[in-house]
């Protein structure tokens, strides 16, 4: 009985890999779907259609930032649930609270993206809520982390060292940190607040550079 039962555990973990490689796979191109094809009236002139593709680069600013915002926790999640043997209902649902995570990101993403014009950058909200959806995904990463890591929950197979979970959970960590910096110079300056999160490579790389053996 123990192979078999092994066996279709296995099988109900490839499920939750599979449904969450789908759920982020919709999302990352639900993003694009936000940038639009400008509607220009003929005669169309070199002028007009630059203007009219320059409008759009707030929205694909937010695109770029978001697509690696999501492949960086895929990767993750792939990471992470390669070490998975078993599964339990907290597991699920610290899984699927990721996933709402995921799915909001295209939302908050074109609302961060519409009002990021020169005539809107004094708009606080889009700001926050893309700000608080990112670090909504980033707090369920780390729970899910924290969770699997856990020998007592007894999910993970023991190849899972306990410091690959601690840099998980702090890799995990760094993306809100980067973009919750933007809520309160958004008080300030909101046009510099929609530049705050390209210091997240720069805080990905001084993370690297800690990590690394002297």
């Amino acid at each position: 009985m123990q192979p078999g039962h092994d066996h279709r555990t296995q099988l109900q973990v490839e499920r939750i890999i599979f449904f969450s490689d789908a759920v982020f796979a919709i999302a990352i191109t639900l993003l694009v779907i936000e940038i639009k094809i400008p509607e220009l009236h003929d005669p169309v002139s070199e002028k007009e259609l630059l203007t009219a593709v320059f409008r759009l680069l707030p929205r694909f600013l937010g695109f770029v930032i978001s697509f690696v915002i999501i492949g960086l926790y895929w990767t993750r999640h792939h990471f992470i649930f390669n070490y998975v043997v078993t599964y339990t209902s907290k597991l699920l649902w610290l899984n699927l609270f990721l996933l709402l995570a995921i799915a909001l990101m295209p939302f908050s993403t074109g609302l961060f993206g519409e009002y990021s014009t020169p005539r809107t950058m004094h708009l606080r909200t889009p700001l926050i809520i893309y700000v608080l959806n990112i670090s909504f995904v980033g707090l369920m990463n780390f729970l899910m982390a924290r969770y699997i890591g856990n020998p007592a929950n007894g999910v993970a197979d023991t190849r899972l060292d306990r410091e690959e979970v601690k840099e998980l959970k702090r890799r995990a960590a760094i993306v809100p940190a980067v973009f919750l910096l933007a809520i309160p110079v958004a008080f300030i300056n909101g046009y510099l607040a929609r530049y705050v999160p390209l210091l997240l490579p720069i805080g990905l790389r001084l993370f690297r550079r800690r990590r690394a053996p002297d």
